[in-house]
């Protein structure tokens, strides 16, 4: 430790008095705490501008009393176990404290925070990349490179939609594998942020959305924040009911549309074209614009997934929203909004009152290691083995069917994910897996009106842990689904 902050009060005693006493009321306020190091004797010499013998009388006059503990050639130590009499008086000053603030809180998020999913030996999440599969040595070396020579101008404050080369391999890579031209390319602290500020600038409140009656919890929150009232849409086989997308447009004044087309979250569904032409004349005809997650557009396994919606958008009215924390890990905080040029600006407007930047030397170091092509072996390799790891978890769910246990699945194309029917008790079995070390979410977990909840879904992510593990878990939850489903 080399700074102290201390309180010298202005008294009659001895300076090295004064300073002793000083140090005391730091230790029995908790700006230090026991078995702490405390500054040496020259350096808080230095500090106060006094003499080194006076410290070391201060220091001497606590050693005395208790306080401070000496290490020989190490320094001067907070004492382990302090004089009684201080926790005494703390606990006297922390009972006299009645006149605590009364916080008027305006806004919070009530959504509950349980215990993280990757507490757990056996994490069923859905949306879990395998960070263990990421590519940190290699990364190192661009990210060592962004080091050694970094864009200055870029690191100063300014221009705030994202690091310039950055853009332009993130704009290479959406038009050659997702056909998504003619956007303007805003990069942000992950989607959750982008949700954020799409719902400050574009709803108010009374603002009617319309969304997928089992869906993207975070995003809901985001959307109710702003004041929207949330409008559920019924799943099909082939994604949402259009006829009822279009009775709810007629019904009410819908202002926009938040969908997942690709792989449905949370049930893997794949909107279909057909269904996709309908939406978007629909949004043409009632002016609603349509913010399209694509969460984990990369994780297609059987053939190559339909483009995204904003691909074919001539009247610019998708948003188009990607993140990289399921392409690298979900601490990367790094995603980007694609949307139209006229919009671009006062999203990049609103984003400047939160946040002048998202962090340049990440932008910089992803850049370079996109153009080195390291970001697409990446992908190509870390797809083949969540297909494997799909493929086990199908195998091993067809072992419990030939067992006579009453589940249903489809194989889903893509995605990181199964929902499974398991019939009944679907709740129940969630709970009892937190009991064996296996973490799962039941569907009461993703619907916007539990009164829908049928307790008949689970759903299993498969990308983020290995096939054996894979395989352990399921047989640690096969009696739970055997035992719910008698």
């Amino acid at each position: 430790m080399k700074t102290l902050n201390l309180i010298i009060e202005d008294h009659q005693e001895k300076l090295y008095l004064k300073i002793a006493n000083a140090i005391r009321k730091a230790i029995e306020s908790g700006t230090v705490t026991p078995a702490e190091q405390l500054p040496s004797a020259r350096s808080l010499a230095e500090q106060l501008a006094v003499n080194r013998h006076t410290i070391m009388a201060a220091y001497n006059e606590l050693i005395a009393q208790g306080w401070v503990e000496t290490k020989q050639r190490q320094g001067y130590w907070v004492a382990q176990v302090l004089p009684i009499y201080c926790s005494l008086e703390n606990k006297v000053k922390q009972q006299g404290n009645t006149n605590k603030h009364n916080w008027r809180v305006i806004k919070s998020n009530q959504e509950e925070f349980s215990r993280p999913a990757n507490d757990y030996a056996f994490n069923f999440a859905g949306g879990n990349p395998d960070i263990e599969l990421f590519p940190f040595n290699e990364f190192r070396g661009f990210i060592n490179e962004a080091l050694n020579r970094p864009a200055i101008k870029e690191l100063n404050y300014g221009e705030n939609s994202g690091y310039s080369e950055f853009i332009n391999q993130v704009s290479t890579y959406l038009r050659r594998v997702r056909s998504i031209k003619d956007k303007e390319i805003i990069v942000v602290n992950g989607s959750q942020e982008a949700l954020y500020i799409l719902s400050q600038v574009l709803i108010k409140a009374g603002d009617k959305v319309a969304v997928e009656n089992l869906g993207y919890r975070p995003a809901w929150a985001a959307l109710r924040n702003a004041g929207a009232e949330l409008m559920g849409i019924n799943q099909t086989e082939q994604g949402i009911d259009v006829d009822e997308f279009e009775y709810l447009i007629q019904q009410h004044n819908i202002k926009l549309l938040y969908l997942t087309p690709l792989h449905q979250y949370p049930t893997t569904t794949t909107l279909s074209t057909e269904k996709r032409v309908k939406i978007y004349q629909l949004a043409q005809q009632y002016n609603i614009p349509i913010i399209e997650d694509d969460y984990d557009h990369e994780y297609h396994y059987n053939s190559q997934p339909l483009p995204p919606m904003a691909a074919n958008d001539p009247s610019g009215l998708v948003i188009y929203l990607s993140s990289f924390s399921k392409i690298m890990f979900p601490g990367i905080r790094l995603g980007i909004v694609a949307v139209d040029k006229e919009l671009a600006p006062h999203i990049v407007s609103y984003r400047t009152l939160m946040n002048h930047k998202a962090n340049v030397l990440q932008q910089d170091a992803i850049s370079r290691w996109m153009k080195d092509g390291g970001f697409e072996r990446h992908l190509r390799k870390s797809t083949r083995r969540y297909q494997k790891r799909r493929e086990c978890m199908v195998a091993v769910l067809n072992s419990f069917i030939n067992d006579g246990i009453k589940i249903k699945f489809t194989n889903p194309k893509g995605g990181m994910a199964l929902w499974i029917d398991v019939g009944q008790q679907a709740m129940e079995i969630a709970e009892l897996a937190k009991s064996k070390g296996i973490f799962l979410l039941a569907e009461n977990a993703f619907h916007l009106h539990q009164e829908n909840n049928e307790n008949r879904f689970i759903r299993l992510g498969f990308a983020g842990q290995s096939e054996e593990k894979i395989k352990q878990g399921l047989m640690l939850l096969k009696p739970l689904l055997i035992h719910c489903n008698r």
